[in-house]
């Protein structure tokens, strides 16, 4: 069939700036859904029902039109953070058709002569603000849809106390349209400013010269964590976090998260990535929810609860770290019965009566098991020595598939 529903992106230049064939889709329409500032864009000469979206927003007026011609309307390009993604996930594409104006995030790269391809593009539009924290590093230019006038104030706050108070801010309001305007500053002396509701900050990140480099990559700096002593260390971090390999997509039981080190650091390593911190202590919890949102992965979820029991009933996972309770009953094996085929189990002993367990477990079920010993140089004396840590016992294994 053909489409019955138009998606048309529209600026802030309103009916003018639309193509001849969003036009025609306008003027066809028996119903046209959309925010009041978008349908007030519209001229007289459109006839088709205007009716704004409801509140709790909800597709269904849309769904409930089906075969009648009708129009939503959204900004600038309806995939990009726009609703047009969530109506394609939910009519079949023949009966769909999405025509985009230049998004938000397209004008101010062109404002500003930054190449789209080596800009990151956020959204805190009913997003936290501690997910920018992932992406924060000097050099990094960031484009973020904001949340309402509010935004701008709160990034820069947000900018100053993480140590990118140097970073250097662009506020674009009512992109495309006659009121446009441009506000520039640096994070800490922004202030409070009045900004309209319709913005996007510009980003180029500033970090201060003490500020903590927090790569990427696995194996962040301990000093990076809260934590009260029961943290994975950098170095078996990194070695573990490689034998769980994350992949886009993908999902993580971190068991016994203690600090939530694992967890936060898989996260990190692909926006799609997400986690389950399983942890049982009060205390811990308090620093897995700081840690999560200082290192900016605020959507880790926190599973209050002891394995095996606090497992039941949770998605099934790509990947499951053990870092705590290995010797629980039931632990090991109920990880390893909900693990997806393919997946990968890593668990970490520290004690004889851990390792033991997980000797005993690799006789039934296979794996390789990793002895990893760390030593750092440290003073002795006048001079330096060798400070050994405990040994790491590392089982790792692959679920068949």
């Amino acid at each position: 069939m053909s489409p019955w529903l138009t998606v048309v992106g529209i600026g802030e230049d309103g009916f003018k700036g639309l193509g001849r064939n969003a036009r025609h889709a306008l003027l066809r329409a028996t119903r046209i859904i959309g925010a009041q500032r978008q349908l007030d864009l519209l001229p007289v000469c459109i006839r088709g029902e205007r009716a704004l979206w409801p509140s709790p927003f909800s597709l269904e007026p849309v769904l409930a039109q089906r075969g009648e011609p009708v129009c939503v309307l959204a900004s600038g390009d309806p995939m990009f953070y726009g609703v047009g993604a969530s109506l394609a996930r939910q009519v079949p594409a023949d009966e769909l058709l999405i025509l985009p104006a230049p998004s938000s995030v397209s004008l101010a790269a062109a404002r500003l002569g930054w190449p789209l391809q080596e800009v990151v593009t956020l959204s805190v539009v009913a997003r936290p603000l501690a997910a920018l924290n992932a992406h924060l590093a000097s050099g990094v230019r960031l484009l973020v849809l904001s949340n309402d006038g509010r935004s701008p104030a709160m990034i820069a706050a947000l900018l100053a106390s993480c140590g990118f108070g140097p970073s250097r801010l662009s506020v674009f309001e009512h992109l495309g349209g006659a009121d446009e305007r441009r506000i520039d500053g640096s994070a800490q002396a922004w202030g409070d400013m009045a900004v309209a509701d319709l913005n996007l900050v510009a980003i180029e990140c500033v970090a201060d010269a003490h500020t903590l480099r927090l790569s990427r990559l696995a194996g962040l700096p301990d000093s990076a964590f809260r934590h009260d002593g029961q943290l994975t260390k950098r170095d078996v971090r990194a070695m573990t976090l490689a034998r769980l390999a994350p992949m886009p997509g993908e999902l993580l039981w971190d068991v016994g998260a203690g600090s939530g080190s694992i967890g936060i650091e898989w996260m990190r390593a692909h926006p799609s990535c997400r986690a389950l911190a399983i942890e049982a202590d009060a205390g811990r919890q308090g620093l897995i929810e700081h840690n999560r949102d200082a290192l900016g992965v605020p959507g880790l979820q926190l599973i209050r609860g002891k394995a095996p029991h606090a497992l039941n009933g949770l998605e099934t996972p790509d990947a499951i770290f053990i870092g705590g309770g290995v010797t629980r009953e039931g632990v090991l094996d109920t990880c390893w019965q909900q693990l997806k085929p393919g997946g990968r189990l890593v668990a970490n002993a520290v004690t004889l009566q851990s390792e033991m367990t997980l000797m005993d477990w690799r006789a039934r079920h296979g794996g390789e098991l990793t002895r990893i010993h760390v030593a750092q140089a440290q003073p002795l004396g006048e001079f330096d020595t060798w400070r050994q840590a405990l040994p790491i016992t590392l089982l790792e294994v692959v679920k068949p598939l």
